[in-house]
């Protein structure tokens, strides 16, 4: 005999953090396949399908993994990747701080849009743990088609396959929110303190994307832009210290500009000798600040004539960031954050509760 009942309805809330992902390992046999989902999404790549796909199989996947695994293993740590260990202590932070006090604790996983752990595994986790109420909340704070929509896409299609669909709100870009404006600040101040010598450039440094994209409507340069000139109202920096440029292009087409390695290249040629440079479009530190700005850029500024260079790390767990992150969860969840009174199983007022077969 199995009785019937609504023990999978506890109407419990969930928060998903999703981030871009990484490889779970620093070697070409786990970059492979990481490099495979990342490279087949059309939202990625938007080239002819068939095209692509037989330059990604007989061009890029045989050779680009072991490059990439190389790279990779310059910025690996005996923890892992740092965009794995980073986003975990993100977290953990984030659900003990906004869970403070909380009668009814709120969810707080998160999920990969490429590699593990997948957002799909993190939505099924909560949904397990009886979350009927999911904020997703992308850690990109401007929105791109490659990056936000993908993660919309893989999130959307995966509900599409559940019987019961949980109630799904999805977090806004949050480029000029002031929590997130204030913690990028403080941590470039904090960043500066700590140097013996004062940089005559600060370089903010975003991921790049095709132009061909702006062109057919994607906001994302615009919101940079705008996160730039945020900035600049509260920093004490003067306006002419700051330098707006765009990172990591890739292929034959023109990207966003300026970019960033033609910039230090150039900076350090005019005579600028001491520079720091920060990414503000990454809330955590990966492969594209560590090694491509970190060391690559690095490299090229002092090949040119530079003597200081400094990296200033992302938002990452710095208390500010997980402050700021908690005051947009919580702005996003709204009436979300009330205790919930959700049926923890078995209901007598339920109409199935007695039913046996």
């Amino acid at each position: 005999m199995k009785e019937f009942g609504c023990k999978n309805y506890q109407n419990r809330v969930g928060v998903l953090i999703a981030q871009l992902g990484t490889p779970d390992a620093p070697t070409p046999k786990a970059v492979r396949p990481y490099l495979r989902q990342f490279l087949s999404d059309p939202r990625v790549i938007e080239v002819n399908r068939i095209l692509w796909q037989f330059i990604l199989n007989l061009v890029v996947l045989p050779t680009r993994p072991k490059r990439s695994a190389r790279l990779y293993s310059r910025i690996w740590t005996k923890e892992g990747s740092p965009l794995l260990v980073i986003t975990k202590k993100q977290t953990e932070k984030l659900g003990a701080l906004i869970n403070q006090g909380r009668r009814d604790p709120i969810e707080v996983v998160f999920g990969m849009r490429y590699g593990t752990p997948s957002i799909e595994s993190a939505i099924d986790a909560l949904i397990a743990k009886g979350c009927s109420r999911i904020l997703l909340f992308p850690m990109y704070p401007h929105y791109a088609g490659a990056t936000t929509g993908s993660t919309y896409d893989a999130a959307f299609k995966h509900l599409l396959k559940k019987r019961w669909v949980p109630t799904l709100k999805v977090a806004q870009p949050y480029y000029t929110h002031p929590k997130y404006i204030q913690a990028l600040s403080k941590i470039i101040d904090e960043e500066y303190q700590k140097l013996s010598w004062r940089p005559d450039k600060l370089i903010l440094s975003y991921h790049g994307i095709p132009y061909k994209y702006v062109q057919k409507g994607d906001p994302y340069c615009c919101m940079c832009v705008e996160t730039t000139e945020a900035f600049l109202k509260v920093t004490s920096l003067p306006k002419e210290e700051v330098v707006h440029t765009y990172q990591s292009r890739f292929g034959r087409d023109p990207w966003l500009q300026p970019y960033t390695d033609k910039t230090v290249e150039a900076e350090a040629s005019a005579g600028v000798t001491k520079i720091a440079v920060a990414a503000p479009g990454f809330t955590a530190d990966c492969l594209e600040t560590l090694d491509e700005l970190g060391n690559e850029a690095r490299e090229s500024f002092m090949h040119n004539g530079g003597k200081e260079f400094h990296i200033i790390p992302c938002l990452n767990d710095h208390e500010a960031w997980i402050s700021g992150m908690k005051e947009i969860v919580e702005e996003e969840l709204g009436n979300w954050m009330q205790d919930s009174n959700g049926c923890e199983g078995g209901c007598r007022t339920c109409p199935m509760a007695s039913i046996k077969i």
